[in-house]
């Protein structure tokens, strides 16, 4: 039985009021320790997910070739325009009769495509920080 004058209570509440909390400087510690971590994990995070819209766009571009594809064969021509894919066209008897997309894809960072025709064929075009990326780059 512990009484309030003897020094084994007083220790104990000590050891108690210690482990209580946590001091400043652990908290620094644990602080330091995560910010590291993230210093380390935050590029390698990012490259992925460049990566990931890399290969959505390569993905919408593909659709579009496919769609473009869709049209000729219908129509016998290429079309002036993305929006000719998804809206009848009247130049086009064989049009349809559901749209050959439904909605023009955009790039894997939300970019709308440009889309021209190069020496007759067409050529589906965006850009990520400077460096364009063409659907000539599918293949």
């Amino acid at each position: 039985m512990h009484t309030f004058f003897s020094t084994s209570f007083w220790t104990q509440e000590a050891r108690r009021r210690n482990q209580a909390g946590m001091t400043l400087m652990e908290i620094m510690i644990v602080l330091a320790i995560i910010g590291a971590l993230m210093a380390m994990l935050l590029p390698q995070i990012q490259g992925a997910m460049n990566r990931a819209n890399m290969k959505e766009t390569k993905i919408a571009m593909s659709q579009i070739v496919q769609a473009i594809n869709g049209y000729q064969i219908d129509c016998q021509k290429l079309p002036a325009s993305l929006d000719a894919l998804s809206k009848p066209d009247a130049d086009c008897p064989n049009w349809g009769p559901d749209p050959y997309l439904k909605k023009i894809p955009k790039d894997g960072w939300g970019h709308e495509f440009s889309y021209e025709l190069a020496n007759g064929a067409p050529l589906i075009k965006t850009s990520y920080k400077g460096k364009e990326i063409t659907s000539e780059d599918l293949n």
